[in-house]
């Protein structure tokens, strides 16, 4: 066998296996449009119509790319029934996000809630005594 160095060309383009994925993606514009409800280990409720879908979200969204209240397009199942699954293959816009902030470990802030038209501030009276200047924060995040 010939000892073949590094510069010398191997005549491989690329790894078996590795052929990189086509840039041409379907067209989920007649999709229908619906909203994110919760979110639980990586299975998305979502409200359809007058209807209440479980989905997943397709590989190409990425981590952490879907929030509660997102509109979503969805393809596959969405019939509403019992153990069927819809695909989640584009988000919409968002209009809003109100965001946690930062922790020490992460430097980056977090978005919570996506497309919010009301915000409700709960908060007791007595016990605990009302924290004023947590609400003045919501408040402030809100607007």
């Amino acid at each position: 066998m010939r000892n073949l160095s590094r510069d010398e060309h191997h005549g491989f383009g690329r790894p078996r296996k590795s052929r990189p994925r086509t840039k041409n993606r379907p067209d989920y514009s007649a999709a229908p449009v619906a909203q994110v409800i919760t979110i639980d280990r990586g299975r998305y409720r979502c409200k359809l119509d007058d209807k209440t879908i479980s989905c997943v979200k397709a590989r190409i969204l990425g981590r952490g790319a879907v929030i509660v209240g997102d509109l979503v397009r969805v393809t596959g199942d969405i019939s509403g029934k019992s153990g069927t699954l819809a695909r989640i293959v584009e988000v919409i816009d968002r209009k809003t996000v109100l965001r946690r902030t930062a922790d020490d470990d992460s430097p980056l802030e977090r978005p919570i809630v996506a497309n919010a038209d009301q915000l409700v501030i709960v908060t007791a009276l007595a016990d605990p005594p009302p924290r004023i200047g947590m609400i003045d924060r919501v408040l402030v995040a809100a607007y």
